[in-house]
């Protein structure tokens, strides 16, 4: 359950349901595997496990949540290799062009003639929404995960309204300073690993892994006008994570003495042990996210 990426949202109207009230409305969408000629299946599940039974978590003012979902495997060679030879069948059959309506139609027919075959995969995203701090952070690395989510939480609910945070300080500019005058806020390390771009759009991108980002090698490029988009981090030695020029936090890894903190509960008390890292995991990450909007200027008005 320890959170690997955050996507944060900021809540623009305050949340007041409860937990109870809150797994009531998304027990309308509860899990329900792929149908035979069902592509994608989504829904929500218990964030601590099926014997819990609760579809929304709460510990200290915040809502554990988790989605998941679901897909058919079609491997699209396959597809199209099956559409290639209809198509010929047809066109030397009846002595004609099948042009691309029709292709699309046999297309379609022949995914859902798959389907019941398909083999399946399936994946979760957790989140937690912070009714106190007024956000919400999604486990996802990509937006389109998150929106995922996001969107499933609107239906279930009838209204949603987040936004993605706007810094006072342009987050790469700030990082690239970071970087060339060797300065970062008290609280923050180097990692080894940082993403730097070119300005616009065609601009290259340099990727460096195991060094030292305060070498020369790492200089050069900054003097040559390249930005960081992309810094590896550690923050009080809690958290390793590589801050992202988006405000994403991706590749978190949290220290060893936080996890092991909870280490007196006893392992047959799963639910109480899950609990407990979840108030352990969400403390460190509200903490975090606080810190990152701060260290840029704070948030925009």
């Amino acid at each position: 359950m320890w959170f690997k990426n955050i996507r944060a949202y900021r809540l623009t109207t305050p949340f007041d349901l409860s937990a109870e009230q809150l797994g009531e409305q998304l027990a309308q969408r509860a899990f329900e595997p792929c149908a035979k000629s069902q592509a994608l299946s989504l829904g929500w599940v218990a964030p601590l496990g099926e014997e819990s039974g609760e579809l929304a978590h709460s510990a200290g003012g915040r809502l554990l949540i988790k989605l998941k979902r679901e897909e058919k495997l079609l491997p699209s060679t396959v597809v199209r290799e099956q559409l290639e030879e209809k198509v010929a069948h047809i066109e030397e059959e009846q002595a004609r062009k099948v042009y691309r309506k029709e292709r699309l139609t046999l297309k379609d027919e022949i995914i859902q003639d798959c389907l019941p075959r398909a083999f399946s995969r399936s994946s979760a995203v957790f989140a937690y929404i912070d009714t106190r701090a007024n956000w919400i952070f999604v486990d996802a690395a990509s937006a389109a995960r998150a929106e995922e989510l996001l969107n499933l939480l609107r239906e279930c609910i009838g209204s949603f309204p987040v936004v993605l945070p706007q810094v006072n300080n342009a987050p790469s500019a700030t990082m690239t300073g970071w970087l060339a005058h060797q300065n970062l806020p008290d609280d923050f390390v180097l990692g080894e690993e940082c993403e730097l771009r070119e300005l616009g759009e065609e601009g290259g991108v340099v990727r460096c892994r195991g060094v030292d980002l305060l070498s020369e090698e790492v200089e050069t490029h900054l003097n040559a006008g390249k930005q960081v988009s992309r810094l590896a981090l550690q923050w009080e030695e809690r958290v390793k994570l590589v801050l992202a020029e988006d405000l994403c936090l991706r590749r978190l890894k949290f220290s060893e003495e936080l996890m092991k903190e909870n280490d007196d509960i006893p392992e047959a008390d799963n639910a109480a042990r899950l609990d407990a890292d979840f108030a352990l995991m969400s403390d460190a990450i509200t903490g975090l996210q606080d810190r990152v909007i701060t260290i840029f200027g704070g948030e925009a008005e």
